[in-house]
Protein backbone atom coordinates (compact mmCIF):
# COMPACT_ATOMS: atom_id res chain seq x y z
CA UNK A 1 0.00 0.00 0.00
CA UNK A 2 1.53 2.73 -0.86
CA UNK A 3 0.69 5.36 2.34
CA UNK A 4 1.83 8.62 0.19
CA UNK A 5 -1.80 8.29 -2.13
CA UNK A 6 -4.04 7.72 1.04
CA UNK A 7 -2.62 10.07 2.88
CA UNK A 8 -3.33 12.76 0.66
CA UNK A 9 -6.67 11.80 0.32
CA UNK A 10 -7.22 12.04 4.13
CA UNK A 11 -5.49 15.61 3.67
CA UNK A 12 -8.53 16.65 1.71
CA UNK A 13 -11.15 15.48 3.57
CA UNK A 14 -9.72 16.54 6.94
CA UNK A 15 -9.19 19.96 4.89
CA UNK A 16 -12.75 20.01 4.14
CA UNK A 17 -14.09 19.32 7.73
CA UNK A 18 -11.99 22.08 8.81
CA UNK A 19 -13.38 24.76 6.36
CA UNK A 20 -10.16 24.67 4.62
CA UNK A 21 -11.15 24.87 0.94
CA UNK A 22 -8.17 26.17 -0.30
CA UNK A 23 -5.88 23.57 0.99
CA UNK A 24 -8.52 20.55 0.11
CA UNK A 25 -8.03 22.22 -3.58
CA UNK A 26 -3.97 22.26 -3.46
CA UNK A 27 -4.43 18.75 -3.20
CA UNK A 28 -6.04 18.65 -6.28
CA UNK A 29 -4.75 19.04 -9.96
CA UNK A 30 -5.45 21.68 -12.02
CA UNK A 31 -7.72 19.59 -14.81
CA UNK A 32 -9.67 17.09 -11.75
CA UNK A 33 -12.43 15.44 -12.06
CA UNK A 34 -15.43 15.22 -9.46
CA UNK A 35 -18.11 13.03 -10.55
CA UNK A 36 -20.84 12.01 -8.12
CA UNK A 37 -22.57 9.25 -9.68
CA UNK A 38 -26.05 10.31 -11.27
CA UNK A 39 -24.99 13.77 -10.69
CA UNK A 40 -23.40 15.89 -12.82
CA UNK A 41 -19.67 16.19 -13.02
CA UNK A 42 -17.63 18.74 -12.38
CA UNK A 43 -14.73 19.36 -14.42
CA UNK A 44 -11.43 21.47 -13.70
CA UNK A 45 -10.47 22.87 -9.86
CA UNK A 46 -12.24 26.21 -10.25
CA UNK A 47 -15.58 24.56 -10.74
CA UNK A 48 -14.98 21.66 -7.67
CA UNK A 49 -13.89 24.41 -5.69
CA UNK A 50 -17.06 26.25 -6.09
CA UNK A 51 -19.06 23.20 -5.36
CA UNK A 52 -16.96 22.82 -2.34
CA UNK A 53 -17.40 25.88 -1.23
CA UNK A 54 -20.95 25.66 -0.73
CA UNK A 55 -20.95 22.75 1.91
CA UNK A 56 -17.91 23.98 4.25
CA UNK A 57 -19.39 27.10 5.62
CA UNK A 58 -20.96 27.39 9.02
CA UNK A 59 -24.59 26.91 8.12
CA UNK A 60 -23.64 23.63 6.51
CA UNK A 61 -20.86 21.25 7.83
CA UNK A 62 -19.25 18.34 6.46
CA UNK A 63 -17.25 15.78 8.01
CA UNK A 64 -16.60 11.60 6.88
CA UNK A 65 -16.32 8.98 8.67
CA UNK A 66 -13.72 6.83 6.70
CA UNK A 67 -14.78 2.96 7.36
CA UNK A 68 -12.42 1.57 5.18
CA UNK A 69 -9.44 3.27 3.21
CA UNK A 70 -6.72 1.61 0.91
CA UNK A 71 -4.56 2.98 -1.89
CA UNK A 72 -1.70 2.04 -4.15
CA UNK A 73 0.48 4.53 -6.03
CA UNK A 74 -2.27 5.87 -8.57
CA UNK A 75 -5.87 4.65 -6.69
CA UNK A 76 -7.10 5.28 -3.40
CA UNK A 77 -10.51 3.41 -2.51
CA UNK A 78 -12.63 4.91 0.42
CA UNK A 79 -16.24 3.73 2.07
CA UNK A 80 -17.60 5.73 4.58
CA UNK A 81 -20.60 7.95 6.28
CA UNK A 82 -20.83 11.62 4.73
CA UNK A 83 -22.45 13.66 7.26
CA UNK A 84 -23.96 17.13 6.50
CA UNK A 85 -25.05 18.95 9.49
CA UNK A 86 -27.77 22.12 8.78
CA UNK A 87 -28.75 23.73 11.48
CA UNK A 88 -30.27 20.76 13.91
CA UNK A 89 -30.31 18.51 11.13
CA UNK A 90 -27.44 16.00 10.94
CA UNK A 91 -27.74 13.77 7.42
CA UNK A 92 -25.82 10.70 7.09
CA UNK A 93 -25.51 8.82 3.98
CA UNK A 94 -23.37 6.03 3.17
CA UNK A 95 -20.40 7.09 0.48
CA UNK A 96 -17.55 4.65 -1.85
CA UNK A 97 -15.15 7.09 -3.35
CA UNK A 98 -12.69 6.40 -5.76
CA UNK A 99 -9.38 8.54 -6.01
CA UNK A 100 -6.97 8.52 -8.81
CA UNK A 101 -3.88 10.50 -8.64
CA UNK A 102 -1.62 11.66 -10.94
CA UNK A 103 2.25 13.32 -9.53
CA UNK A 104 0.70 12.85 -5.97
CA UNK A 105 -2.31 15.26 -6.25
CA UNK A 106 -6.14 14.12 -6.70
CA UNK A 107 -6.80 14.08 -10.44
CA UNK A 108 -10.36 11.87 -10.37
CA UNK A 109 -12.97 12.03 -7.55
CA UNK A 110 -15.90 9.71 -7.74
CA UNK A 111 -17.93 9.02 -5.23
CA UNK A 112 -20.87 6.41 -5.16
CA UNK A 113 -23.85 6.88 -3.17
CA UNK A 114 -27.67 6.15 -3.03
CA UNK A 115 -30.11 9.54 -3.38
CA UNK A 116 -32.83 6.84 -1.49
CA UNK A 117 -30.03 6.68 1.30
CA UNK A 118 -29.46 9.96 0.96
CA UNK A 119 -33.15 11.23 1.26
CA UNK A 120 -33.72 8.30 3.94
CA UNK A 121 -30.70 10.52 5.88
CA UNK A 122 -32.84 13.40 5.34
CA UNK A 123 -36.34 11.99 6.78
CA UNK A 124 -34.00 10.39 9.71
CA UNK A 125 -32.70 13.75 10.66
CA UNK A 126 -36.04 15.91 10.59
CA UNK A 127 -37.21 12.94 12.89
CA UNK A 128 -34.31 13.42 14.97
CA UNK A 129 -34.70 16.92 15.18
CA UNK A 130 -38.57 16.86 16.26
CA UNK A 131 -38.29 14.09 18.82
CA UNK A 132 -35.14 15.86 20.11
CA UNK A 133 -33.08 12.91 20.01
CA UNK A 134 -29.40 12.63 19.09
CA UNK A 135 -28.24 10.57 15.82
CA UNK A 136 -26.40 7.72 15.57
CA UNK A 137 -25.63 6.49 11.99
CA UNK A 138 -27.93 2.97 10.77
CA UNK A 139 -24.42 2.63 8.54
CA UNK A 140 -21.41 3.20 10.61
CA UNK A 141 -20.21 0.22 12.36
CA UNK A 142 -20.85 -0.45 15.85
Amino acid sequence: MNTDSVTTVRKMFRALTDFDVDGAAELMTEDIIWQNVSLPTLRGRNAVVRALRMVTKPSLKFEADMHHIIGDEFTVLTERTDILTVGPLRIEFWVCGTFELRDGKIAVWRDYFSLRDVAWGVVTAIGQAVLGIGSRSRLAPA
